[in-house]
């Protein structure tokens, strides 16, 4: 069994910054894939990044936050970070994190192969 539990979140003016975390119990096994998905209201839950945890770590991003979203991860905590910069309005949402034993090559997005979920963060972006 895995659990997750996410820290960090908030509201923020637009061009802003933020830090929201994700830290990870249970097997590592159960959590080689790592992502991070928001849903804003009345719309479907997005992958916004992704990372294998395993010791050549491997990321990705949505496009609509290339530049200015950055995630990593930390072994020795076992945690999972999305650090966020130059934040939009867009970028409004509750933040999940999600953990998989196994995603598809080029599914990471896709939040059906994620098993484990988070309660979700909320992040603000205001104009």
């Amino acid at each position: 069994q895995v659990q997750l539990e996410e820290s960090g979140g908030g509201s923020v003016q637009a061009g802003g910054s933020l830090k929201i975390s994700c830290a990870a119990s249970g097997s590592p096994d159960n959590w080689r894939y790592m992502g991070w998905f928001r849903q804003a209201p009345g719309k479907e839950r997005e992958g916004v990044a992704g990372i294998f945890t395993g010791a050549a770590p491997t990321t990705h991003l949505a496009d609509s936050v290339k530049g200015r979203f950055f995630i990593s991860r930390d072994r020795i905590r076992r945690t999972v970070s999305l650090e966020m910069k130059d934040l939009k309005p867009d970028d409004t949402g509750i933040y999940y994190c999600a953990a998989a034993s196994y995603v598809p090559p080029g599914q990471w997005y896709d939040p059906a192969p994620y098993t484990y979920w988070g309660q979700g963060t909320q992040v603000t972006v205001s104009s």
